[in-house]
């Protein structure tokens, strides 16, 4: 049959198809940027056991969250605490986990519980901070972490918290103490927080710049060459206003008889900017 005495009906009903096809091709190309919305987070494993003992629940619970099975660590951790009331430690993973899910109304409640049901608690107190912390109260989240100090003076995780607090406040001395304090008692604290902890809540770029700056003078007085020039990289990119000050700073004296300083001064290393 040929196109011209092809069914009127038929005819249309191509040309329909093909409209449909090119529209929904255009709408594509059109939005090469579009968001698709995730599916809702769900269960992938069988429930808790009835008859699990509490220690065996808090420790699939554990495994779960390892694999980022936030959802099942939760139902495991709540049955647990079924088993055993009140257990602060069984509180404060609950705890984390709804902070990893950023359901900090019931982290924070969950802090709490396990505060009251341990004073001496010292991760609860820090954990506080840190929900307190993301929702930008630095003033509130300065004094849990000091309280898990207090209880707990050998966590470097502890300083290098209280430190971020220091900074996002502009607190620099402060700050600079207290991170000190951290890298005494943890040279690696800093690598192990940007893998899988809070970041420092910093206000402007020039901040970010400082607080690159402020590290890579810590590990130039501690002797970590390799890490200070990871950081005053770092500082350089973010376009650090007072870089200069490195060619002076006592610090960074035994930095400058190294030849990768001149070799990094000279690259003018352009700024990334966000």
């Amino acid at each position: 049959m040929s196109y011209r005495k092809a069914c009127p009906i038929v005819l249309a009903a191509v040309f329909s198809t093909a409209t449909i096809f090119l529209n929904t091709v255009r709408a594509q190309v059109a939005h090469p940027e579009q968001v698709q919305i995730a599916p809702p987070l769900v269960r992938a494993v069988d429930p808790p056991q009835a008859d699990a003992t509490p220690e065996a629940l808090e420790k699939q619970g554990d495994s779960l969250r390892v694999e980022k099975l936030y959802l099942d660590a939760l139902d495991y951790y709540r049955a647990a605490l079924a088993k055993k009331p009140n257990n602060a430690a069984l509180l404060n993973k609950i705890g984390i986990t709804n902070l990893m899910l950023m359901r900090y109304k019931q982290a924070k409640k969950s802090f709490e519980q396990s505060i009251h049901a341990n004073t001496d608690y010292a991760d609860a107190y820090n954990n506080l901070g840190v929900v307190l912390y993301e929702n930008r109260k630095y003033g509130a989240a300065i004094k849990q972490y000091q309280k898990a100090i207090e209880k707990d003076a050998n966590s470097a995780s502890f300083f290098s918290n209280l430190g971020a607090a220091y900074f996002s406040k502009r607190d620099f001395d402060p700050a600079v103490e207290a991170y000190t304090h951290a890298l005494q008692l943890d040279p690696d604290v800093f690598n192990r927080s940007s893998r899988s902890g809070v970041q420092a809540q910093l206000p402007s770029p020039e901040d970010r710049a400082r607080y690159d700056y402020t590290v890579a003078k810590l590990f130039a007085k501690m002797g970590l060459s390799d890490q200070s020039f990871e950081y005053l990289r770092k500082a350089m990119e973010a376009g650090y206003k007072d870089l200069k000050n490195a060619y002076k700073d006592a610090e960074f004296s035994e930095l400058r008889k190294d030849p990768r300083f001149a070799e990094l001064m000279a690259s003018k290393t352009p700024v990334i900017s966000d």
